[in-house]
């Protein structure tokens, strides 16, 4: 009467692997890292001007310099992460490692050097610390879905927990460094204040990285990096340049996300997040109780998205969430030209009303894009294996890195530069500053046309790309067939070595045998000579005693005849017999017979 339902490997004739649920969870915890971070490392152009008396243009070149090494360092990681293989995996040391590392930069950047008369030279090199410590952690971070789980229709859900942290840490850390924090350290941005905050994310980063470990400890195994063909080179550059050139699905990817994360990284800066809600709107706390506000129903948009995701696959999810997104940007630009924005700081009013939905509505539409991107990467890696035969992770991680990074290197420089143009040269924007046209225009273009732009970009891009949903299924059949023929392929010759061992064990007995056997005949023979050898030695003595035996027997007889012709009358016979036996004597009396 009542069918159970087909699974996913059923249905499309692949039998995937599934993470279970408290597993995509701990890997979601990584937000509690890299959201933490994030939220402290926006406050850098702060530190460089608070802690080290850099001015403001030179912070600005500063963050798109380490924003360009910081992309050629992701693909320098995986180089590490091909050669690291230690008893305790390769994932969780390399994410522990990367924190350390992270916690000293940081610790010592917004802490232990800052407003301690250190300049320029400090800054840079803490700033380094931090950039090489985050890039192990975060690129790491990247490669973990696709090793957790191949399901197409599961792979967004680990999407959908990654947004939704992702999003909940930024406005839960927001909600504690503006609301009590920043209070508490006299309402600016001083030297107190970035310690307290800089100590309070490291712990939290701390605690988030030890339960991503737990997580994904049963995928940190040497078998979940194995790729489809049994030759495995150490990496190289050129493969970098190899999956760059022709990975067609990584090039729309890079050129959608890389486009997009430009527009949100200009947009998240502290300077012109104090503009838009500090100056603008006249409500610094606004955007942590919005934050508040849409936990709920970002949650409903992100499983909503993962499930349309799941259905229809990660490229549609991200061009419909695309066009959904562009739609409610525009209403919001318009919003802000035809209302007054001070109004929307003030509680109850209907400025605000409207504002708080519409946000809301740019948040989930935006959390959808972020689960269809989540689970395009790793439908990119499996492309990749599919493609060249390499589980390479950090290769197709670290190129969209590389160029990504040097792509959005310059939001630093677009917001700092930005702020330069309204005045702001030696110093940065306040919440009391006064309200402007030019500071007006300026927030809108980077919160609202930015990301329209970058978004019209995804568009453009995902017009060429061809991993469907149909054939990422053909993809999955492929690299299972791929794995199956190896894995028959090595169990063959397994069975062939073990035959030839055998076969030689036999042989090697054999040769034994017949060693010991050859031994034996030689022996025998030559005792056989040995014998034959000896019985002729008689034989010939024989011969020789008969042969001296028959000359005696002549001699005597020519004695005699001799004897008796020159003697006959002067010898008698009895003299002629003692001659005999003399002579006789003095040859010998040993015959042939004796």
């Amino acid at each position: 009467m009542f069918q159970k339902k087909p699974s996913a490997s059923e249905v499309d004739g692949v039998q995937y692997r599934r993470a279970k649920l408290w597993q995509i969870i701990c890997y979601a915890c990584n937000a509690f890292v890299g959201m933490s971070v994030y939220s402290l490392i926006g406050m850098a152009s702060y530190s460089a001007s608070i802690g080290y008396g850099i001015t403001t243009a030179t912070v600005g070149l500063i963050l798109m310099l380490a924003r360009i090494l910081d992309g050629f360092t992701d693909p320098m990681l995986a180089f590490i992460y091909d050669r690291v293989n230690t008893r305790f995996g390769k994932l969780r040391i390399l994410l522990i490692s990367g924190y350390l590392i992270e916690a000293v930069g940081l610790l010592c950047m917004f802490n232990l050097c800052s407003s301690k008369g250190f300049g320029l030279p400090v800054f840079v090199l803490t700033y380094i610390i931090y950039i090489i410590g985050y890039t192990v952690t975060n690129m790491t971070a990247q490669t973990l879905p696709a090793i957790m789980t191949n399901d197409p229709r599961q792979r967004p859900t680990i999407g959908v927990w990654s947004t939704a942290l992702n999003y909940f840490v930024p406005m839960g850390m927001s909600m504690l460094i503006y609301t009590v924090i920043l209070p508490k350290c006299g309402g600016t941005f001083n030297q107190d204040f970035l310690s307290t905050v800089c100590t309070i994310v490291l712990i939290i980063a701390g605690i988030g990285t030890l339960i991503v470990c737990a997580g994904i400890s049963a995928y940190d195994k040497p078998e979940n990096f194995e790729g489809t063909s049994k030759k495995h080179e150490p990496l190289k550059t050129a493969d970098i340049l190899e999956v760059l050139k022709h990975n067609k699905p990584l090039q729309c990817y890079i050129a959608s996300n890389a486009s997009d994360k430009l527009a949100q990284q200009v947009g998240s800066q502290a300077i012109i997040n104090t503009m838009l809600n500090g100056i603008l709107i006249g409500n610094m706390g606004l955007a942590t109780t919005l934050g508040v506000i849409s936990m709920v129903p970002s949650i409903f948009f992100a499983a909503f998205g993962a499930k349309y995701v799941g259905k229809n696959g990660s490229k549609k999810g991200i061009v419909t969430w695309t066009c959904v997104s562009m739609a409610i940007a525009s209403v919001l630009f318009l919003f802000f030209i035809f209302t007054d924005t001070r109004q929307i700081g003030v509680i109850g009013s209907w400025n605000m009303i409207v504002y708080v939905l519409l946000t809301l509505l740019q948040n989930g539409s935006m959390m959808c894009i972020t689960t269809s991107n989540t689970s395009y990467m790793a439908d990119t890696i499996d492309y990749e294996l599919d493609r060249s035969g390499r589980y390479i992770p950090a290769v197709v991680s670290g190129t969209y890195s590389l160029v990504d990074k040097l792509i959005t290197s310059v939001a630093a420089v677009i917001a700092t530069g930005a702020v330069a143009l309204l005045g702001y040269t030696t110093t940065m924007p306040q919440p009391t500053d006064p309200y402007t046209s030019g500071i007006f225009w300026m927030t809108l273009a980077i919160k609202f046309g930015l990301p329209m732009l970058g978004w019209a970009i995804t568009l453009i891009a995902m017009l060429g790309c061809p991993l469907t949903k149909e054939e990422m299924v053909n993809v999955q059949k492929r690299i299972a067939d791929k794995k199956e023929a190896l894995a028959m392929k090595q169990e063959y010759e397994a069975k062939l070595k073990a035959a030839n061992k055998e076969a030689e064990g036999i042989l090697s007995d054999a040769r034994k045998v017949a060693k010991h056997n050859e031994e034996k005949i030689v022996a025998d023979a030559k005792q056989e000579a040995a014998r034959i050898i000896a019985r002729a030695n008689t034989e010939a003595e024989l011969e020789k005693q008969k042969a001296a035996d028959e000359v005696k027997q002549q001699i005597i007889a020519v004695a005699r005849l001799m004897a008796s012709k020159v003697v006959a009358e002067s010898i008698s016979e009895a003299d002629s017999q003692a001659l005999i036996e003399q002579t006789l004597n003095e040859m010998g009396d040993k015959t042939w017979l004796s």
